[in-house]
């Protein structure tokens, strides 16, 4: 009865446009923020599923936005490994949570971006949600929302916490697409992703750290995995190809992605599930921080626009010539 019910959820991403495997991709963006509107309370599920859609869409719109805002790219990830192993400690050669003390520590903001900023850039934006809601600003609470679920489930994606975050250091080149777009796109449809009711954080901004520490140590997996497949497999069953609109590409197979997927162990369920839940959490936190304002008093959809302004910057980015931005680029 779950499965059945996530089918209707995944209805409207199915047939969406296809797009470029980044983040959770397309696909996972889209599905994690829907998700995250059926954790929410009673109080806040009426004014968010009237705007689920707005949600859904723009779930996608920092990765658009890497190509035109220089300093966006760190806001996804985290490269635990450029730190060390003690680097997600609270104590002793921890990073710091408090952004102005990381910078401090590492020298300078430039070489803090360098190795990506995606706990701290959830912090931040908890803070201006809470604001939103406080204000009772129905477009900057929707457009934060949407926002701020993208940053949440960039934390809990292991291949955002490492330099070898598409394999290009292990001779795994494109492991990044297979892992968070490839397998979500074939198996979605048979996840049990509902995990009832989004908690309150008393500790938005470790939460966030926990949420990178937690995908951080499914990392070991996730390249072992698709190394020992990898030595079972000839190249004609690891790659086909596949029809996608109008053009042939290039692909993982079915064959060798569903072996990969099996050896996971749900691996990939287990962090879609919790990315919804805790995306709940983090707007369900910042409604409460705010007051619990009373959501049907305000204006119910965003208006004409923010609506515009969300396809002007749409635009902007399909408009932006390509080019390599430094920080998790390929």
């Amino acid at each position: 009865m779950k499965n059945r019910y996530c089918w209707l959820l995944l209805l409207p991403l199915l047939f969406g446009p296809a797009s470029p495997a980044c983040a959770w991709g397309f696909y996972g963006h889209r599905l994690l923020n829907r998700l995250a509107v059926y954790t929410l309370p009673p109080e806040m599920l009426p004014f968010f599923k009237a705007n689920i859609d707005y949600l859904t869409t723009n779930a996608t719109r920092p990765d658009s936005r890497r190509t035109v805002v220089p300093t966006e790219a760190p806001r996804h990830f985290l490269d635990v490994d450029a730190y060390g192993d003690s680097a997600l400690t609270r104590h002793g050669r921890g990073l710091p949570r408090a952004y102005a003390d990381a910078v401090a520590l590492v020298g300078g903001e430039d070489s803090l971006l360098r190795h990506g900023i995606v706990p701290w850039q959830v912090a931040r934006m908890k803070g201006q949600l809470t604001a939103a809601f406080k204000e009772r600003d129905t477009d900057r609470i929707l457009h934060l929302a949407a926002d701020l679920g993208h940053y949440v489930a960039d934390a809990c994606v292991p291949l955002h916490t490492t330099r070898n975050y598409n394999g290009q250091l292990t001779n795994q080149r494109g492991i990044h697409a297979l892992w968070e777009s490839r397998l979500p796109e074939l198996n979605g449809t048979s996840y049990d992703l509902l995990t009832g009711q989004a908690p309150y954080l008393d500790n938005p901004t470790e939460a966030a750290w926990l949420a990178v520490e937690r995908a951080h140590a499914a990392l070991d997996s996730v390249f072992t995995m698709e190394r020992q497949l990898t030595a079972e497999l000839s190249e004609d069953r690891k790659y086909g190809y596949e029809q996608r609109g109008r053009q042939t590409i290039r692909t993982y197979s079915r064959e060798f992605s569903q072996a990969y997927h099996q050896r996971l162990n749900g691996q990939v369920e287990r962090q879609l599930r919790y990315a919804a839940r805790l995306i709940g959490a983090f707007w369900y936190t910042c409604w409460v921080d705010a007051g619990q304002p009373d959501l049907s008093q305000q204006r119910q959809q965003p208006s004409t626009a923010e609506e515009l302004a969300s396809e002007r910057e749409r635009q902007a980015a399909v408009a932006a010539p390509a080019a390599a931005i430094p920080g998790h680029d390929e």
